[in-house]
């Protein structure tokens, strides 16, 4: 693809192997009800690709064979996938922490008023992406009334006890950079967040996580076409910290795509770029002693080693 060829030629970033494997990341299928400027998986509301119920089968197998304790949920919108209340209720009896990387504005869509109810009588951890607090910022990355409706998701999640102190309910936030620039430094921004959103709309979160938008798919070609990408990889280069490879995501998770084959992270299995550089479904680590160690890299890397580092879990240094 066009926006993934400058990434995967005549890359220096540094080999990194894996450490062990504590997340099991899937990907349930690229169908949203938005469609984000900023998005790596360039989902929509017009994607047909769909994780089926075979494969999430295999990926809980997966787990209970190499003892994977944190299953993370990704998409899309993951609650459009019709498998996905099976899913969750399978994991957790086996006692999985289950965290779902929710587009709170799916809880106002007809036909998905379950999904806060849902989440919260199993207790899956909640990490929803507002890319601001403002709202002309947050309409312009992802589309009119965007804002107003997240809002209105999370002071819903709220009500269930999201964020509340002891109720054991987590509820993270996942902040965006709405062009080609470096978060800011993620503890300030989570301190902006937590006065605005509750002096303004009594909203109560956990975390803050702030992540690096990847030069990948809809927000590479985006870069593309403005001229702008050279001048963003140079930014991300320029801004490398060779302290974070030691906590970079890849080094004790792996991402599954939904088709079930293996990658070493989610922005990875995007530029089709397979697990250690050899493709294999999941299925076929199944029995194998270990999941495989070494890592693909490639160009983009340096999106979660620039500045503070980035990961699904935000900074990786403060």
């Amino acid at each position: 693809m066009r926006d993934t060829w400058p990434l995967l030629k005549d890359h220096d970033f540094p080999t990194i192997r894996r450490d062990r494997v504590n997340t099991l990341q899937l990907n349930l299928g690229y169908l949203c009800n938005i469609a984000c400027l900023h998005c790596h998986v360039a989902a929509g509301p017009n994607r047909k690709e769909l994780m089926d119920l075979d494969t999430m089968q295999v990926a809980l197998q997966f787990a209970e064979h190499f003892g994977v304790r944190t299953l993370d949920l990704t998409g899309g919108s993951p609650e459009m996938n019709p498998h996905f209340r099976c899913l969750v209720e399978q994991a957790r009896k086996l006692g999985m922490h289950v965290m779902d990387r929710l587009n709170p504005t799916i809880m106002e869509e007809p036909g998905y008023e379950w999904v806060g109810e849902f989440l919260a009588s199993h207790r899956i951890e909640a990490v929803a992406s507002l890319p601001c607090y403002s709202r002309d910022n947050v309409d312009a990355q992802r589309g009119n009334g965007v804002f107003e409706a997240s809002i209105k998701a999370l002071q819903r999640l709220n009500e269930l006890g999201y964020g509340a102190p002891d109720s054991g309910l987590v509820l993270n936030l996942v902040y965006n950079p709405l062009g080609p620039a470096l978060p800011p430094p993620q503890q300030a921004l989570e301190a902006d967040y937590k006065r605005f959103l509750f002096e303004q709309f009594g909203i109560r979160f956990n975390s803050l996580y702030t992540i690096t938008n990847m030069p990948i798919k809809r927000f590479g070609a985006v870069l593309l076409a403005k001229g702008e990408f050279e001048d963003y990889m140079r930014l991300l280069k320029d801004a490398y910290q060779a302290a974070n490879l030691k906590s970079v995501m890849c080094r004790d998770l792996i991402s599954v795509d939904y088709q079930g084959y293996v990658y070493d992270c989610d922005f990875n299995q995007m530029l089709g770029l397979p697990q250690g550089g050899e493709r294999r479904h999941l299925r076929e680590l199944l029995d194998q002693d270990q999941v495989p160690k070494r890592i693909a890299v490639a160009g983009h890397c340096y999106g979660c080693t620039a500045g503070q580092g980035s990961s699904c879990g935000g900074a990786l240094q403060e």
